[in-house]
């Protein structure tokens, strides 16, 4: 593995591309969480956000390294 994704020639790093996959998952699922009125059951909203952001960024790592980068 490069480290390097290319997109119409243009060479992304791997950590622009997962990341960029897990905040559009992350804003997804808290859009779903708003809906479904669970928020309210959390003490501190902004430090839930970003622990499901790293979550999830560490779950695309892991799945995109076998057959996306």
């Amino acid at each position: 593995m490069s480290g390097e994704l290319n997109l119409f020639g243009v060479y992304l790093h791997a950590e622009l591309v997962t990341s960029a996959i897990a905040l559009a998952l992350t804003l997804v699922l808290n859009r779903v969480l708003i809906h479904l009125g669970l928020y309210r059951h959390l003490w501190h909203q902004a430090l839930f956000e970003v622990a499901v952001f790293v979550i999830l960024w560490a779950l695309v790592v892991k799945l995109s390294s076998s057959w996306l980068l």
